[in-house]
């Protein structure tokens, strides 16, 4: 373990504070249905993404001041190596870099899960030309001005930001990061997990205890990261990824794609399996409460199950504008968030996390 004078103000302040970001005991009256009966976290997914652009300083600072208990920064890699902060390996829907004629011949074509994407990558630009573009707001249903006014940042300015952000206000601030597309990374030579593990450990943030969780939509490098760090695994779910019993409430198995990556041995074939590495499970909100046709949304027993297996459940991604939102909530993105805190979810990803502090708050006063 490293000492106090060794990890900074912010580690430091998590190592003298008990338990994980904004961990608390229930409230008199209030039994959370958690793993570990305290209320579930508030993740700002992207930042405060229903705000501002995404992956900005100023989305996470806007998070910040909401009072998030981690803020989410996707990693990809630029050509000469250096982490920033991307929600894809593609330039081309959250920068203006197609309006810049000076990049127009860095357009290419990748394998990017399988798949043949044409694009401007992050990874064909160096840090030096990522600084001389502008972060824009990606969905249209969003406001766009703020478009052209922020950069994108680099993992390292985030975890800048967080530090002087929990000294300033006297809480530490939880940072959730996801290493996106690793095997794409990987197979251009410039890997993920060792570049963030070695970003944590240079400021002694690579420690059990500290408000940290990684996460990654793949399993092999997780599996790869689990002897290197003890802080908490979260193994992402997508579409697919649950399979479910003839009822379709009930998860029998999981497939979790390799694309080619063995570093961490054999894929995932249950929950049980799962828990061998990762901490916690991030499936999709509509994997819990799925849309299978019916008048309302069939509840199923993924949370239940995970708990069972000692993981943690983490879901995705809550969101305000009515499109969003099921028939049943009545366009009231409180009522969506009251149902899941209901069934027990750990945490939330929300692009609004004002609005998921006050939903779990007015749960806590009920």
């Amino acid at each position: 373990m490293a000492t106090i004078a060794s990890l900074g103000v912010w580690a430091a302040m998590v190592l003298m504070m008990s338990g994980p970001a904004r961990a608390q005991s229930s409230p008199d009256g209030v039994q959370w249905a958690t793993l570990d009966g305290k209320p579930p976290i508030v993740i700002a997914h992207r930042g405060a993404s229903g705000y501002r652009p995404e992956h900005t300083l100023a989305s996470y600072r806007l998070a910040i001041e909401f009072g998030a208990d981690y803020i989410e920064p996707d990693l990809v890699a630029t050509r000469d190596g250096h982490l920033i902060a991307r929600h894809e390996p593609l330039l081309d829907d959250t920068t203006d870099v197609k309006s810049r004629p000076e990049f127009a011949s860095r357009r290419s074509t990748k394998t990017l899960d399988g798949k043949q994407v044409t694009g401007f990558f992050a990874s064909d630009f160096t840090l030096a030309e990522i600084r001389q573009l502008r972060a824009v707001q990606p969905n249209p249903a969003r406001s766009k001005e703020y478009d052209g006014k922020f950069e994108v940042p680099t993992f390292e300015e985030i975890l800048d930001l967080v530090q002087q952000e929990s000294a300033r206000r006297g809480r530490p601030i939880g940072i959730y990061p996801e290493t996106k597309h690793p095997a794409f990374h990987l197979a251009l030579a410039l890997p993920l997990e060792d570049r963030l593990i070695e970003a944590l450990q240079r400021r002694g943030l690579n420690e059990a205890g500290t408000p940290i969780f990684i996460q990654s939509f793949e399993s092999a490098n997780l599996q790869y990261l689990r002897p290197r760090t003890e802080l908490p695994l979260v193994q992402l779910m997508d579409q697919g990824s649950l399979i479910y019993d003839q009822s379709g409430t009930r998860v029998v198995g999981v497939d979790i794609p390799a694309y080619g990556d063995h570093r961490g041995g054999e894929r995932p074939t249950s929950l049980a399996d799962v828990a061998k590495y990762a901490n916690a499970i991030g499936p999709w909100k509509r994997q819990i409460l799925r849309d299978v046709g019916q008048p309302r949304l069939l509840t199923t027993t993924v949370i239940e199950q995970a708990h069972g297996a000692g993981l943690r459940v983490h879901t995705y991604t809550f969101r305000n504008e009515p499109a969003t939102l099921a028939a049943e909530y009545d366009n009231d993105p409180l009522n969506e968030y009251r149902r899941f805190y209901e069934l027990g979810v750990d945490g939330v990803f929300s692009d609004f996390s004002d609005t998921a502090l006050k939903a779990r708050a007015h749960y806590s006063s009920r």
